[in-house]
């Protein structure tokens, strides 16, 4: 479960570790850096935002892992940032799974060549698919969605690339995250589930 607190305050935030919420998913880096100041290490934290290649270094002080590497060349500033810090950071290859031009993240056709890519940083971890699906409506209209991720999760993962460790598939949110679970889901951002509608 990864509590998506997208302009929460840290006090809510904080609210949710206290209940026993263990991963805070942010979307800026900014906000991030606010919230781990009151929070820490109480939590892990996951980013879930498109992250600008100019924010990766402040990302990589902050996150466990990053959700939304959808590009080489984003994958290789975290790498350079993550040896620069001396950790190695853990991702997650964010997939347009409806292929809509208007969203961030590989197409399902080019998943592949981009893991195979990220796995030869020596920084870097790849472990796992993200998808976002529709943000609102019908649950059900996530489901080919999901299933194309899974697909796509399912096809990589017996390849056994090297250095790769097909563990997590995130998807699903508030409306969509039992269709996202049917669909082999293990991991989903919730937000207004958890915190309530934003104000």
């Amino acid at each position: 479960l990864v509590a998506a607190a997208k302009t929460r305050s840290a006090a809510e935030i904080l609210e949710a570790s206290d209940a026993g919420v263990r991963t805070i998913g942010e979307n800026y880096v900014q906000e991030a850096a606010e919230a781990f100041a009151a929070v820490g290490r109480r939590a892990r934290w996951h980013f879930i935002g498109h992250l600008q290649t100019n924010k990766a270094k402040k990302a990589v002080e902050i996150f466990d892992l990053v959700e939304t590497v959808d590009s080489i060349g984003l994958g290789r500033e975290i790498d350079k940032r993550a040896a620069a810090a001396g950790k190695t950071m853990e991702v997650l290859v964010e997939l347009n799974s409806g292929r809509e031009p208007q969203k961030a993240g590989a197409m399902p056709d080019d998943a592949e060549a981009l893991v195979r890519s990220l796995a030869t940083l020596p920084h870097l971890r790849v472990r796992g698919l993200m998808t976002l699906g529709p943000f609102e409506g019908d649950p059900e209209d996530s489901r080919p969605y999901f299933k194309e991720t899974r697909r796509v999760f399912e096809a990589i993962k017996s390849l056994a690339v090297p250095g790769v460790e097909m563990r997590h598939l995130s998807m699903g949110m508030s409306h969509s995250w039992q269709v996202a679970v049917e669909e082999g889901a293990s991991m989903v951002r919730i937000g207004t589930a958890i915190f309530g509608p934003r104000p």
